[in-house]
């Protein structure tokens, strides 16, 4: 029975670690949190923060792993590529890892090689800087921390003045203190998902989003098919991104933008599994492609099948994105998965408190629903939500 190393182990990392458990791999897991919900699930597990690359290679060597794999969260990626590379493992070049988790880097790469329609940015890691590029940024914009994830800190800038406060809010979002700028595009966001193995990149799947209004920008689900006119042209953009950025391993997730005018422009790329259910429920049921269970074995280094086991459905997902307050009692769900014949996923337990929805992490959970025709699976979805959401009783926080 080969071991395999899931970096990470909270909410979504769960469905990756039961999903090796039943194919048969040993499967180790690490988490900062010794109440990580993934825990229970693996085989064994240490309580290892996952951003300490060297304590994270001196547990796997301990365990002696035959691969090593992160899932759903930018925190791990670094040390998922530290551990396969010292240990002689497959997984993603070091040195593409740190690119990967630098979106201005990214961005510079990208825009080198002219592969999307971005045409400004700018790093920054101290407010002064802002001074010295003032006259060169044309508005409007969206700042970002230069390593953050989940929507955190990103606000799109109209002035000058509103600059400042956005930067300091993604500095101190970001590990390494940095924020980036770069141009606000008016349009809808999409995802792609690929997998990268054998020195072949394969765009699994385009999906629509479900986006909150300005000045955040965070996502509220997602729809497959995508309904996007111009996807094959997305998907060799994608193919291109991945291929000038190196990234020689395993899932990419990414997420692009595209005007009215049918300009493409790529807005994040992590090097790891789509989280929001991308990788354990969406890619599957809309493209019928075992996109977790292709990434396990390539990570343990067997091998893999992109082709689709089934046909794919028409999916729709709504995330828990709910009103705040503290949970004092919670709805019936299994009643409302009948009434909408949805699936719900969620961490809500009385006494939770439900956080005003600014970005992913503020998220309670999801609503899946899948259908024929996709008009359907997202009334479904939207309607199961709004009824969670009126039924939770909670006190003001």
């Amino acid at each position: 029975m080969k071991k395999i190393l899931i970096i990470g182990a909270g909410f979504l990392q769960s469905f990756v670690i039961r999903k090796a458990k039943e194919m048969g791999y040993y499967t180790i897991t690490i988490d900062k949190n010794p109440n990580s919900i993934g825990f229970p699930y693996a085989d064994e597990y240490g309580v290892v923060d996952i951003i300490d690359q060297e304590a994270c290679l001196k547990f796997a060597r301990k365990k002696s792993i035959d691969g090593v794999m992160t899932a759903a969260t930018d925190y791990g990626v670094l040390s998922a590529a530290y551990i396969s590379e010292e240990l002689h493992l497959p997984g993603l070049k070091y040195e593409v890892a740190q690119i990967i988790k630098n979106k201005y880097l990214i961005r510079r790469i990208l825009f080198k090689n002219n592969v999307d329609d971005i045409s400004q940015y700018f790093e920054i890691s101290n407010i002064n800087d802002i001074e010295k590029i003032s006259n060169k940024i044309h508005f409007p914009v969206i700042v970002k921390p230069c390593d953050g994830s989940g929507s955190r800190a990103v606000k799109k800038v109209n002035n000058i003045k509103d600059l400042n406060n956005a930067c300091k809010e993604a500095i101190k979002a970001s590990l390494i203190s940095k924020a980036l700028i770069e141009n606000f595009v008016e349009g809808k966001e999409y995802g792609v998902e690929s997998l990268v193995y054998d020195g072949e990149v394969y765009i699994l799947g385009v999906m629509g989003k479900y986006m909150t209004s300005p000045p955040d920008y965070a996502e509220l689900g997602h729809f497959i098919p995508s309904k996007l006119t111009i996807e094959e042209k997305l998907k060799k953009v994608a193919q291109n991104a991945i291929k000038v950025l190196g990234i020689n391993f395993g899932a990419v997730n990414m997420d692009v933008i595209v005007s009215k005018d049918n300009r493409i422009c790529i807005v994040d790329i992590g090097a790891r599994m789509g989280g929001n259910l991308i990788g354990s429920h969406i890619i599957p049921l809309g493209t019928g492609i075992d996109y977790m269970g292709n990434l396990i074995r390539a990570s343990a280094g067997d091998s893999v099948d992109i082709r689709p086991k089934k046909s794919g459905m028409k999916v729709a997902t709504r995330l828990l994105a709910l009103a705040p307050g503290k949970v004092v009692g919670l709805p019936n769900f299994e009643r409302i998965c009948a009434k909408y014949d949805v699936d719900i996923y969620h961490h809500l337990k009385v006494g939770s408190t439900i956080r005003e929805y600014h970005n992913n992490l503020d998220g309670c959970g999801y609503i899946v629903a899948v259908s024929d025709d996709i008009k359907d699976a997202e009334r479904r979805a939207k309607n199961s939500k709004e009824l969670v959401d009126y039924s939770i009783k909670r006190e003001k926080i």
